[in-house]
């Protein structure tokens, strides 16, 4: 299966998949069929980011978070 995104809905999407890898999944994901799958996505998904480490990091998040939201006005 392939999945293609742009690299603003990579980026927002990887840093979303991070912070709910952090937390209990259990309370957020009540399959644990389905936790693989998300530490699959977020694996790949932060090996082919180059930016995540980037000193800009948090402006580059921003300014993509910005554009996703202006594509669905």
């Amino acid at each position: 299966m392939t999945i293609k995104l742009t690299s603003d809905e990579a980026l927002v999407l990887s840093h979303w998949l991070e912070r709910l890898q952090m937390t209990d999944l259990s309370r957020v994901v009540d399959d644990p069929a389905v936790w693989a799958p998300i530490h699959r996505i977020a694996g790949t998904l932060g090996k082919s980011l180059a930016g995540l480490f980037a000193p800009d990091y948090d402006e580059r998040l921003e300014a993509a978070r910005r554009r996703l939201r202006s594509e669905e006005d």
